[in-house]
């Protein structure tokens, strides 16, 4: 059997084949990617890499030739996305992919606000139409990236946020590569959903307290609208208001409860339990 990774340069890309390299030999690995020469440290350990670009399917077709599950993690082109990954999943059936995993979001339904959800939902749709086996792997909220932008918080001794009394179950990206390889290597998950999120939900205010805690200096939780937040990340941050906006709808579904289950999912496929934000932001600090 012959797995594949395709988006295999990012970090969960590359975490992913980290696992799957302990579980499988590296010939029974397909690695796909835009710019394969970021990957050249796993072609030297003997893993296929292969170009590929989520805009030509014809080269993905090559390019999925001989793979028989592949993981289709989720590509960066906001707007774009369900196009793109309809055309992929449409190589990998032509190329003889008989199991395709992809990597979405929690709760992709039509009530969540999260600007990501429609693209998501529109590419699980896709994926159901294909008649081709399926995993999706609904991805909680990465930890990874809120800890990091919680270091400048800290500096600057407040919290921002717009999600209220909402709660989001902030998941480790290690954590999701550890869900993909494991469902991707061993017998008994297709046709299944996998909720991936981390073990607790917390609310902003949540965050800034682990944040004082564990720096040691007092960050203050400050609450404001969707409208105030995207003003904040334009004129301080200095993002383009659609990005600003795109992030501020993540905090709008959480104050609207959409992004705060929790599920046993990590531990029940690794044996390890998910691991807390609090390790996420004490590994930067």
């Amino acid at each position: 059997m012959r797995i594949g990774i395709s988006g295999a340069a990012g970090q969960l890309g590359r975490r992913a084949t980290d696992l799957l390299l302990e579980r499988v030999d590296p010939g029974d690995l397909v690695l796909v990617t835009r710019e394969p020469a970021l990957l050249d440290d796993y072609a030297a350990k003997g893993v296929g890499v292969r170009p590929g670009n989520y805009d030509d399917p014809d080269g993905l077709r090559t390019s999925y030739s001989g793979v028989d599950r592949l993981l289709l993690i989720s590509g960066a082109d906001v707007g774009r996305r369900v196009a793109q990954h309809t055309d992929a999943i449409g190589a990998a059936k032509d190329a003889g992919v008989s199991l395709v995993a992809y990597t979405g979001i929690v709760n992709p339904t039509e009530a969540n606000s999260a600007a990501a959800a429609p693209e998501h939902r529109g590419t699980e749709e896709a994926l159901l139409a294909s008649g081709l086996d399926w995993i999706m792997l609904r991805n909680g909220i990465y930890g990874d990236l809120t800890a990091h932008g919680l270091v400048q918080s800290i500096a600057a001794g407040r919290h921002v946020y717009n999600s209220g009394d909402g709660k989001t179950s902030y998941v480790a990206r290690a954590d999701c590569a550890a869900a993909a390889a494991v469902v991707l290597s061993e017998d008994g998950h297709a046709n299944k959903a996998y909720d991936i999120t981390g073990p607790e939900a917390l609310s902003g205010a949540d965050v800034a307290a682990i944040a004082s805690e564990l720096s040691g200096k007092e960050v203050e939780a400050v609450s404001v609208d969707d409208a105030t937040l995207v003003g904040i990340l334009v004129e301080h941050a200095g993002l383009p208001e659609p990005v600003a906006e795109f992030i501020a709808s993540f905090g709008r579904a959480a104050r609207e409860g959409q992004l705060g289950s929790v599920s046993n999912t990590v531990e029940e496929l690794t044996g390890k339990p998910a691991q807390p934000f609090r390790e996420l932001l004490e590994a930067l600090l």
